[in-house]
């Protein structure tokens, strides 16, 4: 349909829209139709369709139009709150809430996508609560190298199950897809950004737990001087090897079993004698023997080294404590133990 000038003005939002997008090179109209929904890139396409010929005059109007509409926004500034105020002007607000749960998440165009930076251990401890077939479909669809460290850390039971139904996976129906989708955003993906926000002087403790020691100390003096009410808070969320000290005689014990054995004996060449006697008064006599044998025929140590020990001895009586496998004390009057 030719269109002069005069025609301008008839021409509706849905057709302008048209006549921009084909008016565009090809790979800047593919980056736009991937930022719409299904049904957007059918009422587009309905329009493009039904265009006929289109007067040059119109389309350099348009572009006209979109300039001075650009120019008179002044800067943009993009951020999670300007696209929310956006969204919430067009669409409802328990889909904008969706949208903007989506994109706060983890990184990730797709759910799938954003699965592959989830920790192993926490994803595994979320599907072992799924029904068998439900686990199966999340880890079709992960990489198979994640998936396959999420199967090491499955109850063996459990992954047994999970395995015997992969190998008898078909196509999975759209709507069941749709379904483990939609339950993973709103169940999964919302509890662990959630838990994800982490209190600053947490994270800021298992910074300086990490340091090694002259570091931490260093660092640690330096913020005294700056802030002691920080630098005391920090303090008290740090765990150290010292800490282990509040360990109960049945969690050393679990953490003797689980923890290296060299990276012991290195960690203990630098401990005080108070975590010595504990450590050795919690093993046999034969390997606690053994183990000041290995001790003494390592001869000096670094002290890097002692600190790297330590460390790893540290985040196994971590893991073994968020596992529930053993409790680490807080020293209060409330985690005295009754006998």
């Amino acid at each position: 349909m030719a269109r002069g000038k005069d025609a301008y003005r008839s021409i509706g939002g849905k057709e302008k829209a048209a006549i921009f997008m084909l008016s565009l090179a090809r790979e800047h109209t593919a980056v736009l139709f991937d930022l719409m929904e299904d049904e957007e890139i059918k009422e587009l396409s309905s329009a493009m369709a039904a265009l006929g010929t289109i007067d040059a005059a119109i389309v350099e109007r348009i572009f006209e139009e979109f300039r001075d509409q650009l120019f008179q926004t002044g800067s943009l500034v993009g951020s999670y709150d300007s696209t929310e105020r956006l969204l919430l002007s067009s669409l409802p607000a328990d889909k904008v809430s969706a949208i903007m749960e989506e994109i706060r998440g983890p990184a990730g165009r797709t759910m799938w996508d954003k699965l592959g930076y989830v920790n192993e251990e926490v994803l595994a401890n979320y599907l072992k609560n799924e029904y068998p077939q439900t686990a199966a479909v999340v880890l079709s669809k992960i990489a198979p190298d994640h998936a396959s460290r999420v199967l090491s850390v499955l109850p063996e039971n459990f992954a047994m199950e999970v395995i015997l139904r992969l190998l008898r996976m078909e196509t999975v129906q759209k709507d069941v897809l749709a379904g483990i989708e939609k339950t993973l955003r709103v169940e999964f993906m919302s509890s662990l950004v959630a838990s994800a926000r982490q209190d600053s002087h947490e994270q800021m403790a298992d910074i300086f737990n990490n340091l090694d020691r002259s570091t931490e100390s260093r660092f640690m003096e330096a913020l005294e001087e700056r802030n002691q009410e920080s630098a005391e808070r920090i303090k008290s969320l740090m765990f150290t090897f010292e800490d282990l000290l509040r360990l109960d005689p049945s969690g050393i014990q679990v953490l003797l079993r689980q923890a290296d054995k060299d990276q012991l004996a290195t960690a203990m060449k630098g401990a005080s004698e108070e975590i010595k006697e504990l450590f050795f008064g919690n093993m046999s006599e034969r390997a606690g023997k053994m183990m000041k044998e290995d001790m003494e025929s390592m001869g000096p140590v670094r002290l890097k080294d002692v600190d790297n020990a330590q460390a790893q001895i540290v985040s196994t009586a971590k893991s073994l404590s968020e596992a529930g496998e053993i409790v680490i004390s807080s020293g209060s009057d409330e985690d005295e133990l009754v006998f």
